[in-house]
């Protein structure tokens, strides 16, 4: 039957009391790459929901012609569709059981998130075609949750890819991944386009994209119109100051750090003493966020190991709580819950998560600042869990600053916002450097990583391979102190 594979006609989607779609109607052809390009809430992630058959329209008619039949259910499309984004990597995060990777392939060749069933012959050839074509096959008995931000997006892709689905509808693929692997898999994603499957692919950094025969469509406000790219450019940021202070923050000696078993990262000795700014790099896997959630104390050292935090009188939970700042999926994972955003960065002064006890007048105006300068006054009030990924992000780095933290963590913490977005809260950091806070950038991209950081640590298979001062930046050459000497003298 001809026809687009998915026709939407005058579609509005609502949610809770929010309409993020309204009187949409667009139409994807067999084999069509569609780029969507829009700020945080504008309704991106809500639109690939749909197209997945995830959330339903109130108005308006959405068609299917998947498998060359024609049908208003969804049915077909939930069994071979899925969205490929942080938001179906939560489920297996927030399990209190053991997923392997092979699991989680399995279950999706039904299309289903658990394996209940035991695997066919065409299933098992499936999964071991797919696992090779996406590079996973050595994680195939790993636990979902020792992997790292982007082997779960790698999975992620090759889930969704298991039915041998018509269309792959990606939400912010690139971020969490490296250079290298955001290259690998866009090879994969060349590969499968030109095999006939068509690509929707949601993002903020148009520039990392796979090079497809792209169709650029604007989403904003609820509404999706047919654009070019977005050309404005965001101010660039403020050099970080080195903050004041003396002595070591935080001494890790001989750390070693096991996960479900596996051992994640170490044995490694490092020093952040004051006045530095790190910046902490590595392939996915390598075990940056490993690192950043052991400094913050969100994990331990094994035995032997320790972890001495200098500038802590005492090195409690509930004073590493109220003196860091901290970014990242896992928190993020974990914020997906009834509470409002007013609650989410309000517990930053109690280090709890969500929750918060009443908040001194001087503590709410915070708050309320900190809300205006980040564009996320209309979310104080609405639940987190119906918030975007994007949105609720921006409320979580407000959440990580509003305190004045002594060490600021920031692990991908620029990732699912946009370009705006991401120059409003660099634009806070010098200021808060400038009263004491240190900050730790763990990051795949220059542009996340604020200048005037003075320091680097590169990581490998868990240790540190290399690590040192970064150079000055560039510019002219500083004047000496008094005028050289004449010649001869």
């Amino acid at each position: 039957m001809a026809g687009p594979l998915i026709d939407l006609q005058n579609v509005t989607v609502r949610v809770g009391d929010h309409w993020p779609l309204r009187d949409v109607t667009l139409s994807l052809g067999p084999g069509e790459a569609l780029l969507l390009e829009g700020p945080n809430g504008s309704g991106k992630t809500t639109l690939l929901r749909l197209l997945a058959g995830e959330v339903a329209p109130v108005e308006g008619e959405r068609i299917y012609r998947l498998g060359g039949q024609e049908r208003r259910s969804a049915v077909r499309a939930r069994q071979t569709l899925s969205v490929v984004g942080p938001d179906a990597e939560a489920f297996s995060l927030t399990r209190d059981w053991l997923q392997t990777v092979r699991d989680v392939l399995l279950a999706g060749f039904e299309g289903g998130i658990l394996r209940l069933w035991t695997p066919t012959p065409e299933a098992q050839g499936r999964l071991a075609e797919v696992a090779a074509l996406t590079g996973v096959t050595e994680w195939l008995d790993r636990d979902v949750r020792t992997l790292s931000h982007g082997q779960r997006r790698r999975v992620g892709l090759a889930r969704a890819l298991m039915p041998q689905p018509e269309v792959l509808l990606l939400d912010e693929f690139t971020d969490g991944l490296s250079a290298g692997a955001r290259e690998e898999l866009g090879q994969v994603l060349r590969e499968v386009h030109g095999s006939g499957v068509g690509v929707v692919l949601a993002t903020h950094r148009p520039q990392e994209v796979p090079d497809l025969p792209w169709r650029r469509l604007r989403v904003m406000e609820g509404r999706v119109w047919e654009t070019g790219s977005d050309s404005r450019t965001p101010p660039s940021p403020t050099p970080l100051p080195r903050p004041p202070g003396e002595g070591d923050l935080v001494r890790l000696r001989d750390v070693e750090v096991y996960r479900n078993g596996r051992r994640a990262l170490g044995p490694l000795s490092w020093t952040w003493r004051a006045g530095e700014h790190w910046l902490v790099t590595g392939e996915n896997g390598s075990g940056k966020s490993t690192l950043a959630r052991l400094i913050a104390g969100e994990l331990h050292p094994a035995l032997g190991g320790r972890v001495e935090r200098p500038y802590l009188a005492r090195d409690r939970l509930t004073d590493r709580r109220r003196t860091v700042g901290l970014v990242s999926a896992e928190i993020g994972v974990r914020q997906r819950r009834g509470w409002t955003g007013r609650e989410v960065i309000g517990s930053a002064w109690s280090g709890t998560e969500g929750f918060a006890p009443s908040l001194t007048p001087e503590q709410a105006a915070r708050v309320e600042a900190l809300a205006g300068h980040l564009g996320v006054t209309g979310l104080l009030d609405r639940p987190a869990d119906t918030l975007s990924q994007g949105q609720l992000r921006r409320l979580l780095l407000g959440r990580a600053v509003a305190h004045r933290p002594r060490l600021l963590i920031l692990d991908e913490g620029l990732d699912f916002v946009d370009a705006e977005a991401r120059a409003r809260f660099l634009a806070l950091l010098p200021d808060l450097a400038r009263t004491g806070t240190h900050v730790l950038v763990v990051a795949h991209r220059e542009a996340d990583a604020p200048p005037g950081l003075t320091h680097h640590s590169e990581l490998g298979e868990g240790r540190i391979r290399r690590v040192g001062p970064l150079p000055p930046p560039a510019g002219p050459p500083a004047l000496p102190d008094r005028p050289p000497a004449p010649p001869g003298r």
